[in-house]
């Protein structure tokens, strides 16, 4: 399952079950900041793109809010994996918590919470 940003982006999904999803990338040339690293926006597409995923597995749901902390830089050619797991689940919300990896390292972390639509507890 993807949409057309992801495709735009070059990200592939790798593990989608209920309140999971993990979706990778490779940083490419366009993906690059002013300082020759990846850019936070692309890193944050990334995270957002597994959020809708895990949450949307449950039934439709839109972003409430969403957070996200950079850890460290990656250059062009590296490889990026977003996991995003449920961490809370209610009849009305649910917040997810995605971890970005390269080559084992945390490169970033996404929080985020939705209103679920259907409003059915997992």
């Amino acid at each position: 399952m993807t949409d057309p940003f992801m495709e735009t982006l070059g990200l592939k999904v790798r593990h989608l079950a209920p309140g999971e999803a993990v979706v990778a990338g490779v940083v490419g040339e366009g993906h690059l900041n002013l300082h020759g690293t990846v850019h936070g926006g692309f890193l944050y597409a990334l995270a957002d793109s597994a959020f809708a995923l895990a949450s949307n597995s449950r039934g439709p749901a839109v972003a409430l809010s969403c957070r996200m902390d950079y850890f460290r830089p990656l250059l062009p050619g590296a490889e990026v994996e977003a996991r995003a797991k449920e961490v809370n689940l209610s009849r009305r919300t649910a917040t997810y918590q995605v971890e970005l990896l390269s080559e084992g390292k945390a490169i970033a972390l996404f929080t985020g919470t939705v209103f679920r639509l259907g409003g059915e507890e997992g």
